[in-house]
């Protein structure tokens, strides 16, 4: 039997001709429900920049990392600034990488986000152009915040004994210091953004930032995720409200990933950008640890420990809480500002012989002192560090100590004691927050440069006396991203839904009970009772900084 040929209907034709464009669309959207969708995170840590594909099982499907060279310029001592557009050009990099080795799944991106470090401003001008160079979180600085608050509030301030932690505050607020020391930069400033603002502006066209990521000195409601008024008694910054850009909550979408920076990428056309939030919101999702009973502990350039509620607690007396990445979540947060920063610090000043060692047996110089870890007990022979080495709003006068040397006492005694006095002071942090919260914390979750050593993630278990575990990757801020974007975009019936889903624990570190006993007891005797003992004589050492080192 022969076969019939019906020629087609020319109106047919016709209608295919036309709506073609809509017809591939369609044919593509439901050729990425039947593939595997993925998610595309823009991650901006201090040091680095990272690009990554995740699907839904939480794996990297892709991932190009891009050191920052340099990390930030120092023209002055104390200073830390970099180009935020060297920030976008490290981006544009990355990206290109990302799309040039996997062009086969670039068509399977649903949607996008971006987390960046925090409290790091950049000025713009009318034409949204940086005005100067981003004064980074890094950045130690202050101003004389010689502009007055409204008698009342300071008033206010003393009654309730927060009057040293306002000073701090303003002091630390770069929007001061420019006012002070670069009045014609101020002059110029139409707004007054987060770099994550500013990379959100690059890379959509829309001058918007989630409210998840304005975390630092910004006059924020964090509890209502909003901007204070300029008259709030806790709007102290000095930033005028026509300054500041629009904020989402975390899951809207903040734009669409213009079609210049996509084609100069190599990237598909419209994939929409979620607000997600800053670099540790993600890093505690992407840890799963998104209810109190569990503590994130990040253990990077600037060591944190969170608790996530749905309820606003302050995780100290006066500090807020801030808005997860996730919506209708907090999380009470206690930084250490230099964190593992000190461990470069100790090896660059202290160890330079490792660095020699480590190029011989290409091990990276962490490796290696991590390795001499095991060679000291646990206390460090009775050596107690307290990490203090940039002031904290709670201790705005607080300096570094070191006490109980003898001379049994080696470098690597110092380096260990160091590591303890990190997870001392995160100890002592989460006590404060399982106190706010009425709720004692039953398990860590622990990420960071510093959580890839096992001998560190067993010190914290001692030293915290609870289970320590770690996820199924080290890209803890990337994987969190990824989490919200899928949340956002409804493929999870719920966030505890995609944690399953996307967050695996790998390992968990027992407590050892008699390093626990030991570390109990140099944190009751010791730890806690050597800032109470040194306040004074911190506030005689600011005086003398004052007088002799200007």
């Amino acid at each position: 039997m022969g076969i019939i040929c019906v020629p087609t209907p020319v109106f047919v034709h016709f209608f295919i001709f036309i709506y073609k464009d809509k017809v591939i669309k369609k044919l593509i959207w439901y050729n990425k429900l039947e593939m595997e969708e993925l998610a595309l995170t823009i991650d901006f840590g201090t040091q680095s920049a990272r690009v990554a594909l995740f699907n839904k099982k939480g794996e990297t499907v892709a991932i190009v990392k891009t050191p920052y060279n340099p990390v930030y310029i120092s023209e002055c001592k104390g200073y830390a600034e970099q180009d935020a557009d060297y920030y976008y050009d490290v981006l544009v990099e990355g990206m290109k990488k990302l799309t040039s080795q996997h062009k086969d799944k670039l068509q399977y991106i649903v949607g996008a986000t971006i987390t960046t470090f925090r409290d790091s401003s950049v000025q713009l001008d009318k034409d949204l152009k940086p005005l100067r160079k981003c004064i980074l979180w890094l950045d130690q600085r202050n101003a004389e915040a010689r502009e007055k608050l409204p008698l009342l509030h300071r008033i206010l301030f003393n009654l309730v004994g927060m009057k040293d932690t306002i000073v701090l505050n303003r002091k630390r607020t770069m929007a001061q210091w420019i006012k002070e020391n670069e009045p014609e930069i101020w002059a110029k400033t139409y707004k007054y953004v987060n770099i994550s603002g500013y990379l959100t502006y690059k890379i959509t066209g829309q001058l918007v930032d989630s409210a998840s990521s304005v975390t630092g000195h910004y006059p924020i409601n964090f509890k209502k995720r909003k901007w204070y008024s300029e008259k709030a008694l806790k709007n102290v910054y000095g930033i005028p409200s026509s300054m500041l850009c629009k904020l989402k909550l975390p899951g809207e979408k903040m734009g669409t990933i213009c079609n210049e920076f996509a084609d100069e990428v190599g990237l598909p056309r419209d994939i929409p950008l979620f607000a997600s939030g800053s670099d540790k919101a993600c890093e505690t999702i992407g840890l799963g640890a998104l209810n109190p009973n569990t503590a994130a502990i990040s253990y990077g350039t600037a060591s944190t420990v969170e608790v996530t509620n749905s309820k606003f607690f302050e995780p100290e007396p006066f500090l807020p809480a801030y808005p997860a990445a996730v919506p209708g979540l907090y999380n009470m947060e206690v930084q250490i500002y230099r964190g593992y920063w000190m461990l470069t610090w100790f090896t660059k000043e202290f160890a330079s012989e490792l660095i020699d060692e480590a190029k011989i047996t290409a091990l990276s110089l962490e490796e290696l002192a991590n390795k001499k870890l095991g060679e000291i007990p646990p206390g460090s022979d009775g050596l107690v560090l307290q990490p203090y080495w940039g002031p904290g709003l709670r201790r705005p006068l607080s300096k570094g100590a070191i006490v109980g040397f003898s001379d049994v006492h080696t470098k690597y005694h110092l380096y260990r004691a160091i590591i303890e006095g990190i997870a001392y002071a995160l100890r002592e942090g989460l006590e404060g927050i399982e106190k706010s919260q009425h709720n004692k914390v039953r398990r860590i979750m622990i990420s960071g440069g510093g959580s890839q050593s096992d001998a560190i993630c067993q010190i914290t278990a001692d030293i915290f006396g609870k289970p320590v575990s770690r996820v199924q990757t080290f890209e803890t801020t990337s994987l969190g991203a990824a989490i919200a974007v899928f949340c956002a975009l409804g493929r999870f019936e719920s966030i505890d839904v995609a944690l399953k889903s996307m967050s695996h624990k790998t390992q968990t570190f027992q407590p050892n009970p008699e390093a626990h006993k030991q570390y109990n007891f140099l944190y009751k005797k010791a730890y806690v009772r050597l800032y109470p003992h040194a306040k004074d004589i911190y506030k005689e050492i600011k005086k003398y900084n004052d007088k002799f080192t200007k």
